[in-house]
């Protein structure tokens, strides 16, 4: 068996805590009802049915409030936003420490990954980016979203303040949400972290951005943009195309 992400070990030290059991009990239940390997979002669909059965009895004598708060905690829906280590510290950030910048949101779920789709992605990763430098100086976790009526307008409001979204995938109500804040999404993305996708994006900044773009960074046009076919590898592109 593969070892265990710490936060997805967390979730489960969690759950495990909320039914009053050794993680080392729940673990096979969980292996029973999701097979191996154990990930991020095989938890997200696990159900309280799919728990309950693969139980075998070992949740006979548990409440349905403690096994719901158990499922919370495993889909990280529990509202409480669990840190993932592999997130080094933010960087300080004052408005006007980088002229001619732009924020970027980046949907994530593990560590640095752009791995996530702005509907249930665990946490944005807030960078700020010029020409020059990026820099870390937020990071967003969405586990507040439990309990509110429109989720997708809560995210939305959680990055108005980015120009920029990338993310795995996004749903097109999400999408007019977004455009009409002024967040422009980027959306089926070639595998990459976030750090490498902010690098590929500065490429652009600093060669041909698109005009939307050199328009809110308040640079010149000295050319155009050029999106490249999402049919090319990575060895021939970058992770992030304008157009």
């Amino acid at each position: 068996m593969s070892a265990l992400s710490p936060q997805l070990a967390l979730r489960i030290g969690l759950a495990a805590r909320t039914l009053r059991i050794a993680p080392a009990q729940l673990m096979p239940v969980l292996i029973r009802a999701l097979k191996l390997p154990l990930t991020d979002q095989k938890l997200k669909r696990l159900t309280v049915a799919q728990l309950h059965a693969a139980g075998q009895g070992v949740f006979a004598a548990q409440q349905a409030k403690a096994l719901d708060q158990a499922i919370l905690y495993l889909q990280d829906r529990a509202g409480v936003d669990i840190i993932d280590p592999a997130i080094p510290p933010v960087s300080p950030y004052r408005e006007g420490d980088l002229p001619g910048s732009i924020r970027i949101a980046v949907a994530s779920n593990e560590g640095l990954s752009l791995d996530g789709d702005f509907g249930d992605c665990a946490r944005f990763l807030i960078y700020q980016v010029s020409r020059q430098e990026s820099r870390l100086i937020d990071v967003r976790g969405t586990a507040g979203e439990k309990g509110v009526a429109k989720r997708l307008v809560w995210r939305t409001a959680l990055i108005q303040d980015c120009q920029v979204l990338l993310a795995r995938s996004i749903g097109i109500r999400s999408v007019a949400q977004l455009v009409h804040l002024d967040v422009y999404p980027v959306t089926d993305l070639l595998p990459a972290t976030a750090p490498e996708a902010i690098d590929d994006l500065r490429r652009v900044l600093r060669n041909s951005p698109p005009p939307w773009l050199a328009k809110i960074m308040g640079l010149e046009l000295t050319g155009s943009a050029v999106r490249v076919p999402a049919s090319v590898s990575r060895t021939a592109r970058s992770s992030v195309s304008f157009a």
